[in-house]
């Protein structure tokens, strides 16, 4: 038996010596690029790199961040479900922000936190959506944080991953969890604008719900899709191409 386990274990490293001499297994997946080169920047701001499961249950998902009961996120044709627990208490995870909450549950503030991640959805596919895609969010909370700490970290990290040439901005949205809340919007070189993510002030009913007094801390977050950031920067204008197995795409990142 011994013998069996160290010719198997032989033998894959022999298979994965062989494939590296493709390209090195074609290059990291772009994904993969992105969401390592965006932990070193955020690490390099001070951040530690969190991660979480992605299936989840209800009160991670959205009962902690304050999704009320009739939030349409919540309903079939948007989430789904897994046929575990009662009735819609299992899902896998809609967004990566039950990592917030997991994070004020087990950590004592300051918390600063990068978490990237797969992520679903029940949509249709096609050029700009992805039934499974990628996000990453950052969450900071601390004494005395303000929203012009979001936007200076926003602006700060677009300027490091994209290049001096793009720009952001925020406008004025909803999001359960956040209050204020915004979207934020990257301004490419050619001056049109794409909208990447969202983000806002923890609402202080989150910050309670992790146990944390929101008279004492204030924090902010913002989120946003890796695969749209990833295909912006290469100039590629189908996410789809992101699931592509063919070799001469894959060459090409």
């Amino acid at each position: 038996m011994i013998d069996e386990i160290h010719r198997l274990e032989t033998e894959g490293v022999e298979r994965i010596g062989a494939a590296s001499t493709l390209d090195d297994l074609v290059a990291v997946a772009l994904i993969t690029q992105v969401i390592e080169e965006l932990e070193d920047i955020f690490v390099g701001m001070g951040f530690i790199v969190a991660e979480g499961p992605e299936v989840e249950d209800d009160w991670h998902n959205f009962t902690s961040l304050n999704f009320p009961r009739h939030h349409p996120a919540r309903d079939l044709q948007d989430t789904f479900f897994v046929g575990l627990g009662g009735e819609r208490e299992v899902v896998m995870r809609t967004h990566t922000s039950p990592v917030q909450m997991r994070l004020m549950e087990t950590e004592e503030p300051p918390i600063y936190a990068v978490v990237p991640g797969r992520t679903y959805r029940n949509e249709a596919t096609d050029a700009t959506h992805l039934a499974v895609f990628h996000q990453i969010e950052a969450l900071v909370i601390d004494r005395g944080i303000t929203f012009g700490h979001l936007a200076g970290t926003i602006d700060r990290f677009i300027k490091v991953f994209m290049g001096p040439g793009y720009a952001t901005r925020l406008r004025p949205a909803y999001f359960p969890f956040t209050e204020p809340s915004a979207e934020f919007d990257v301004q490419r070189p050619d001056g049109t604008w794409l909208e990447l993510g969202g983000c806002g002030m923890v609402h202080p009913n989150v910050l309670r719900n992790g146990g944390i007094d929101p008279e004492e801390w204030s924090g902010f977050a913002f989120g946003f899709g890796l695969d749209r950031l990833a295909t912006t920067r290469q100039g590629i204008p189908d996410l789809r191409e992101l699931t592509s197995p063919d070799i001469r795409f894959l060459q090409q990142i």
